[in-house]
C-alpha cells in the first residue's frame, strides 16, 4: 500500500487544528519541567533535578518538532521564537535540527537522510556516534542550507556561546548543571531519536517504529509515535493517540514494530 492510499483511507486532516487548551499544552508543555529542575539544582539537589531535567529534554524536544511541522498553532514568530528560545536551553541550533530532520522525510533513510545514519548501527553505535551526530546537523545545514536556514544556525549557536560564557564567567552554579545535562542529552540524540523508532526498517523507512503501550507512551509524551508522524507529518504530538487508533481501526494490516 502506498503512503497517498494510506492517507486516502484514514481521515486525518481535522487533526491538524488545535484547540486553545490544546495550543497552550503543546507550546508551554516543557515549562513545568524546566523550572522544577532549576529550583532544584540551585538549591544543589543534583540528583532529584535530573529527572525534571530529562522531561524538560524531552517535552522541549515534543515542542521544536511541532515547530518543524508548523503544528504549534501560533504564528510563524511565535513559531520561530519557540525554536530560538529552545536554541539556547538545549545546547543545540534547532534550525540546523530543523533542515535535517524535513530531509529526514524527504529521503528517510537514504544517502541523503544525514539525521537517519545512525538507523544503520548498532544500539551502542549510536550511543557512540551521538556527538558526531551533533557536529554534523550544524555542518550540513550550514553548508547545505539556504541564506534564512544560515543565518538562523549562526544566531543560535552565537546565543548559545553567548549563554555559555556568561554563565561560566559568573560561575551560576545551577545553569553549569544545565548546559552539561543538556550536553549529555544531545549526544544520546542519535541513539534515542534515530535510532529507537528507525532500526531495522529500512526495507520500508516510512513505516517507522511505534509505541502502543498505554504506560510508556505517557511517560514519553506520546513521542514515540513515530509511524503515525512519518505517515502523517502535520498532525501535532497530542492528537497522535487518536490517530494511532484511527490508523489501527482504518489499516489493521500494517505492520507496527515496537519502539521498546
Amino acid at each position: 500500500m502506498t503512503h497517498q492510499e494510506i492517507l486516502r483511507k484514514v481521515e486525518w486532516k481535522d487533526l491538524r487544528k488545535l484547540s486553545v487548551r490544546e495550543m497552550l499544552i503543546e507550546n508551554n508543555i516543557s515549562i513545568p519541567w524546566f523550572l522544577g529542575a532549576m529550583l532544584l539544582a540551585y538549591f544543589e539537589y543534583y540528583l532529584l533535578a535530573l529527572p525534571f531535567s530529562a522531561f524538560f529534554f524531552l517535552t522541549a524536544l515534543r515542542q521544536v518538532h511541532n515547530g518543524f511541522h508548523n503544528s504549534l498553532g501560533t504564528n510563524r514568530f511565535l513559531t520561530w521564537l519557540s525554536l530560538y528560545l529552545n536554541s539556547i536551553l538545549m545546547l543545540v541550533s534547532i534550525h540546523a535540527v530543523k533542515f535535517n530532520h524535513i530531509r529526514h522525510h524527504k529521503y528517510c533513510l537514504s544517502e541523503e537522510d544525514y539525521e537517519g545514519k545512525a538507523a544503520n548501527m548498532t544500539w551502542y553505535g549510536a550511543i557512540l556516534y551521538g556527538p558526531i551526530h551533533y557536529f554534523l546537523i550544524h555542518k550540513v545545514t550550514l553548508q547545505l542550507g539556504n541564506k534564512n536556514y544560515r543565518n538562523n544556525v549562526l544566531l543560535e549557536l552565537a546565543s548559545i556561546l553567548l549563554f555559555v560564557v556568561v554563565v561560566f564567567y559568573f560561575q551560576i552554579h545551577f545553569l553549569m548543571y544545565h548546559i552539561a545535562v543538556m550536553l549529555f542529552g544531545e549526544f544520546l540524540m542519535a541513539f534515542f531519536a534515530v535510532w529507537t523508532v528507525h532500526h531495522d526498517t529500512h526495507d520500508h523507512p516510512n513505516f517507522a517504529r511505534t509505541q502502543r503501550t498505554g504506560w510508556k507512551n505517557k511517560l514519553t509524551f506520546s513521542m514515540f509515535y513515530h509511524l503515525e508522524h512519518h505517515l502523517f507529518p502535520a498532525v501535532p504530538t497530542i492528537k497522535l493517540p487518536e490517530l494511532a487508533r484511527r490508523i489501527d481501526e482504518s489499516l489493521p494490516e500494517i505492520e507496527k514494530k515496537t519502539t521498546f
